[in-house]
């Protein structure tokens, strides 16, 4: 085995065993045994990225059998870059939730945070339609496990997320059952070499993507995500919208680029670009209009996934690498600030004593932190210079500009840049509003003011490597 899977099955397996132990011996101090198993997966996925970069993309069949039998696991610089990520903003995350208890709903967030961490680690690895299925399930119960625990309130979200995504999974899994009746694998390289276009084929693709944009609440399927990803404590909201939606994506991204015909591909990137243009309208003035802050927060989620579905239907419909580069991008980017939102969020109404948007009058005068993150997370997700958000839409837009047929596209961006500005600048207006503010309830902290700001500043930190990223990027897909 080569060093560089050895790293990545260390990383793996760390919150794994983290996770059973904390549920089997119950130590006391959780938090930081979560904080110490985060950061050595962390650790080992950075230097796994360090590896594959140098010697390339690695295979590893696991049990002794040979493919197609094996359970196979593959490493690439796409999927090192999603367990560093990965890792890194459960790290974030922990940190937060070990200096403010209430975040997390009670002692059972640690062994069930360290669960999703492996199971999100699984599925970047995982070259297996089956097998990926089976990593799907993990993450998805966890995550209505972690809902569940802000306690009476979160139980109808929670049910409602559990059944839906019972509803996306046989979806996903009928697909794949046709796709095996037709070819005989299930392997990811081995069916990219087999797909054909047939009607088999075409009904196999529609089963899982509908399943895994039911998953991943990309709209219009994204009817659970407000009430969960709001109802949940505030350390699981970060976690849900900056990384478990993402799982999903993933999975759409690699049935549709490695395994189905160009073909078929650039008959459904059309559907798929204006499914997003549509979630960034639709979206948009979902939280625009949303009383309460966390969903509003949660709205803007089904709003910007519109920009990676964009990305991925116009890579599929024009086969253009630039866009493999923007969907990435976009992914980590939108991450990064929604982490820091919820974090901001869950401390303004904590420290405000409510849920509702209009109470943020004048905030920033007694918690100018916390604002400050939910601003420069904004601006991410606005697309404002020198953000994350703003080289993975100047990257999205660039083909779009450079053929003058292709402005409907373009239009659509807008819209979705004014839509999100307009939510973001709602906020940002009321909390910055030098009226007399509402006296807080509790004392405000600014540790976890401040923890809730970092992943906003590494948002806007991706700037300053933007030429070797964006270079990267565009070849960590192929």
């Amino acid at each position: 085995m080569t060093p560089a899977l050895t790293l990545a099955l260390v990383s793996l397996t760390l919150p794994l065993l983290g996770g059973l132990f904390l549920l089997g011996i119950q130590p006391r101090r959780k938090g930081l045994w979560v904080i110490a198993i985060t950061f050595t997966s962390l650790l080992a996925a950075a230097a796994a990225l360090h590896h594959v970069m140098q010697v390339g993309p690695q295979l590893l069949n696991i049990g002794g059998w040979d493919t197609p039998l094996a359970i196979r696991f593959q490493l690439t610089p796409l999927t090192a870059l999603l367990m560093l990520f990965t890792a890194g903003l459960h790290l974030l995350v922990a940190l937060y939730a070990a200096r403010s208890p209430h975040a997390t709903g009670n002692e059972d967030y640690w062994p069930l945070s360290c669960l999703l961490h492996a199971a999100l680690v699984a599925l970047w690895l995982s070259a297996d339609l089956f097998n990926l299925y089976v990593t799907l399930e993990l993450l998805s119960l966890t995550a209505v496990a972690l809902v569940a625990l802000a306690g009476r309130k979160a139980y109808r979200p929670a049910f409602n997320y559990l059944m839906l995504s019972l509803a996306g999974s046989l979806a996903y899994l009928f697909g794949v059952a046709l796709l095996y009746g037709r070819y005989g694998v299930l392997d990811i390289l081995l069916l990219a070499e087999l797909a054909e276009v047939d009607a088999s084929t075409r009904l196999a693709l529609l089963l899982m993507s509908v399943g895994l944009m039911l998953k991943a609440a990309l709209w219009p399927l994204h009817l659970w995500l407000p009430p969960a990803h709001s109802g949940a404590p505030t350390a699981v909201s970060a976690l849900l919208s900056a990384l478990v939606v993402k799982g999903p994506i993933y999975i759409l991204w690699l049935v549709w680029t490695q395994i189905a015909p160009p073909e078929l591909g650039r008959q459904a990137g059309v559907l798929f670009a204006a499914a997003g243009i549509l979630a960034l309208l639709f979206g948009g003035w979902s939280a625009l209009r949303a009383p309460r802050l966390k969903v509003l927060v949660a709205y803007s989620t089904v709003a910007q996934l519109g920009y990676a579905l964009l990305a991925l239907g116009l890579l599929l419909h024009w086969q253009e690498p630039r866009m493999t580069a923007a969907l990435w991008l976009f992914v980590i980017a939108h991450g990064l600030a929604k982490v820091s939102m919820f974090l901001a969020a869950g401390e303004l109404q904590r420290v405000l004593g409510t849920r509702r948007v209009r109470a943020l009058k004048g905030a920033s005068q007694n918690m100018p932190v916390a604002m400050a993150a939910f601003a420069v997370a904004g601006g991410s997700l606005i697309g404002l210079p020198p953000s994350g958000g703003f080289l993975a839409k100047w990257l999205l837009l660039q083909p779009l500009f450079e053929q003058p047929q292709h402005w409907p596209w373009a239009f659509g961006v807008l819209l979705g840049t004014l839509m999100s500005a307009a939510y973001v600048f709602r906020v940002v207006a009321l909390g910055f509003d030098r009226a007399r503010p509402n006296p807080p309830s509790v004392v405000p902290d600014r540790l976890a003011q401040w923890l809730a700001m970092l992943p906003a500043l590494l948002a806007l930190s991706l700037a300053l490597i933007s030429e070797p990223l964006l270079l990267w990027l565009g070849g960590v897909g192929r």
